[in-house]
């Protein structure tokens, strides 16, 4: 199953606001933790103390728990890559690696007799996890997730993304990237806080849209919010989502009927296999709903993208086809626009591929 996730930064809150936040992200179906230890300093027991209580809180409340870390913090913490029991000792479940060994390394690290998941940065476009296969890992125990970019315009392109997640992918791990709340005075790891998007066009989009347009992707499983504290709202709009498919929000017009209405938000939709480049198909509506009378009643003249329409009984067999604009277009004179994609959204339709299932929710 794909998974929600928070992160949190015990170093820079106190234990009881942390502890908080997890209770509530639990409330919502979040399951993973992301944290750090790259930014750690100080006596090496006083941090796994203070790890260990915020973990320990975690997974007695279902979470999963990976920390970051880095080849550097190794010596500086007395860890060896043969010996991972520090990280069992703080009570996590896995280490991600942002900066890693040789290939061989991290595949013997897999097989660590404390059964910690080994987390691999994917946010390269480079062979490393290519050299990390050729050395015969556990690969049950072997992770991917991306980066996250706290400047302005650097995080990751969007064909960039997708070719290195492929990377991954192709073996079959499981992955992860990062979403940003966008609440103010929200913050991560480090003091530049201009949010923490893995992907840079997500960075001033709201929380559930940037979750959306993962899903609708596919590129990745996993999806964690690198930022803190995400609003209860935003956790909420997260949680209640399908994460099997993209949702998409539809403002519906006034005057739309019973038939219409059924057919935007109780049926199941996916995109016809010959896919047209003006629009997407879904047209089991018409098979369904045929020899029911569709009366043309908002024929606007010109169609534009993001335009959710049904089409008439004017249009012969594709009476009662539903189908979502991808471009401007002029109408014929015989289709309803029965609503609009919400515009935050609409630019997620470009992802839906020949096939793809996808729901609409009344927004």
């Amino acid at each position: 199953m794909r998974k929600l996730g928070i992160s949190i930064y015990p170093e820079k809150s106190e234990p009881q606001r942390v502890k908080e936040y997890l209770d509530l992200a639990a409330k919502y179906g979040f399951s993973r933790v992301f944290s750090s230890l790259l930014q750690v300093d100080g006596d090496v027991d006083l941090v796994k103390a203070n790890f260990k209580e915020i973990n320990d809180y975690a997974k007695a409340k279902g979470f999963e728990v990976i920390v970051d870390i880095a080849p550097r913090i190794f010596s500086q913490l007395g860890i060896s890559y043969q010996d991972l029991s520090f990280f069992r000792e703080i009570g996590a479940d896995g280490l991600r690696l942002d900066a890693g060994f040789s290939g061989a390394e991290e595949a013997m690290m897999t097989f660590n007799p404390q059964g910690l998941k080994v987390e691999i940065n994917m946010s390269n476009d480079v062979h490393t996890i290519d050299t990390i296969m050729d050395f015969q890992p556990n690969a049950y125990q072997l992770y991917g997730c991306h980066n996250f970019y706290p400047h302005n315009y650097s995080g990751l392109g969007l064909d960039f993304f997708k070719r290195t997640s492929q990377r991954f992918k192709h073996y079959g791990l499981r992955t992860a990237a990062f979403v940003t709340s966008q609440v103010e005075n929200s913050f991560g790891p480090w003091p530049v806080e201009d949010g923490l998007p893995t992907l840079e066009g997500h960075r001033h989009l709201p929380l559930d849209v940037q979750v959306k347009h993962l899903l609708a992707m596919n590129a990745v499983d996993d999806i964690l919010i690198s930022n803190c504290y995400a609003s209860e709202e935003e956790l909420k709009a997260v949680g209640q989502l399908d994460l099997s498919l993209v949702t998409l929000d539809v403002d519906p017009v006034a005057s739309l009927g019973d038939i219409e209405s059924k057919i935007l938000f109780d049926e199941f939709h996916f995109n016809r296999g010959d896919q047209s480049q003006y629009f997407l198909r879904s047209t089991q509506s018409r098979v369904k709903y045929k020899g029911y009378d569709f009366p043309v009643f908002n024929a606007v003249d010109t169609i534009k993208r993001g335009d959710v329409i049904i089409e008439s009984s004017e249009y012969g067999h594709y009476a009662g086809e539903l189908q979502i604009a991808l471009k401007d277009m002029q109408n014929s004179g015989k289709s309803n626009v029965v609503g609009h994609i919400r515009p935050e959204e609409v630019f997620i339709l470009d992802e839906i591929k020949p096939w793809q299932k996808f729901k609409l929710k009344r927004a």
